[in-house]
C-alpha cells in the first residue's frame, strides 16, 4: 500500500512545508487538486456533495498543478505527485503533453497524471472548448499525450475525430513512461478507465458505493481484456486511518489511499504547525508499522 497526503485550497505558502514533512514522514505522494475559475452564475451541481451545493468552492485558492508541483518536486527528493484530477478537455493536448513531460522530467519521474472531465459548462465556455464533445475529446488527448511523452522520443502523428497532429517529437521526455489516471464514478469514467487508463482515482463516498465501483472495475477490465495490466487504484477511504482497515482496502485491490487531516470543503483555517502534527501522528499510527 502507498499512501497519499492530500491537502487543497489552502493558504499557498502551506504547500511547500507540508510535502517536506510527508516525505521525512514516510508518505508516497501528494495529491494536487485542479480548478480554473469560479463562476458567478451557474446552475451546475456539484457530482461529489450529496445536494449538488458548489458554493463551498467560492473563494478558495487553487496554485495551478503543474506549477505546484514543479515547486514541490523541487524541495523534495522521493515524493510522487499526482494530479486529482486535472480537467483535460479544457486544454489543448500538444501543450498538456509538453506540459507533463515536463514536470516528469524535473521531477525525475515521480508524477503521475489524474484526469478527468471538469463538470462546469462554464470551464469550456472561458476556454473556447465544447462542452459536447468533451469525453471523446478525453479520449483522444490521453492517446495524443501518451505518444508524445513516450520515453523512446520518437516523432509522432496523430489523426482523430477531434484532433490532428503532424508528425512532431517533444524534447526533454521523461525515461518512463508517465501514468494516466482516470478520475471520475459515471459509468463512462469507469469504462475509460478500464479501457485507457493505468488506473483510477476515487473522489470519495461511502464504502458500498465504492465497493460497487471496484467490482465494476475489475469486471470492465476483464472485459476489455486489460486485467492483466498494471493498474493503480487510489481511493480516498475511513478504513485508511486504520490499520485493519488499511489491510481490506489492500484485499480489495487498492493500491493507493488518499488521506487528509481536515474537511476540504471548509475554508482552512487550520495552523500549519496542526497539519504537520497531524500527518506526522498519522505516519507514527500507520505508515510505520506496515
Amino acid at each position: 500500500m502507498r499512501f497519499t497526503f492530500a491537502e487543497s485550497m489552502c493558504d499557498p505558502s502551506h504547500y511547500v512545508p507540508l510535502a517536506i514533512e510527508a516525505e521525512r514522514a514516510g508518505f508516497d505522494s501528494f495529491t494536487v487538486p485542479d480548478s480554473i475559475c469560479y463562476p458567478e452564475r451557474s446552475d451546475s451541481k456539484y457530482p461529489y456533495t450529496p445536494d449538488g451545493n458548489r458554493e463551498f468552492l467560492q473563494g478558495k485558492p487553487f496554485i495551478e498543478p503543474f506549477c505546484l508541483i514543479s515547486a514541490l518536486g523541487a524541495v523534495t527528493g522521493r515524493l510522487r505527485f499526482t494530479t486529482f484530477v486535472v480537467k483535460l478537455p479544457i486544454r489543448q493536448p500538444v501543450l498538456v503533453a509538453k506540459q507533463v513531460s515536463s514536470v516528469a522530467v524535473l521531477t525525475g519521474n515521480r508524477f503521475a497524471f489524474g484526469v478527468g472531465l471538469s463538470p462546469w459548462p462554464e470551464d469550456f465556455a472561458v476556454t473556447g472548448t465544447d462542452w459536447r464533445t468533451r469525453g471523446a475529446r478525453l479520449d483522444e488527448m490521453i492517446e495524443i499525450i501518451r505518444g508524445l511523452t513516450d520515453p523512446s522520443g520518437v516523432f509522432f502523428a496523430y489523426r482523430g475525430k477531434h484532433y490532428e497532429v503532424p508528425s512532431i517529437q517533444l524534447r526533454p521526455v521523461p525515461t518512463q513512461p508517465i501514468p494516466i489516471l482516470i478520475g471520475g464514478h459515471a459509468d463512462a469514467a469507469l469504462r475509460r478507465a478500464a479501457r485507457l487508463g493505468d488506473g483510477w482515482m476515487h473522489a470519495g463516498g461511502d464504502a458500498a458505493q465504492r465497493d460497487a465501483y471496484l467490482a465494476k472495475l475489475a469486471a470492465l477490465r476483464r472485459e476489455y481484456g486489460t486485467e492483466r495490466k498494471p493498474f493503480e487504484i487510489h481511493v480516498i477511504a475511513l478504513e485508511a486511518y486504520t490499520l485493519d482497515g488499511i489491510k481490506r482496502l489492500e484485499d480489495q485491490g487498492v493500491t493507493d489511499v488518499i488521506v487528509g487531516f481536515r474537511n476540504a470543503y471548509e475554508t482552512d483555517t487550520t495552523p500549519l504547525a496542526q497539519k504537520i502534527d497531524a500527518l506526522r501522528g498519522y505516519a507514527d499510527r500507520i505508515i510505520a508499522k506496515l
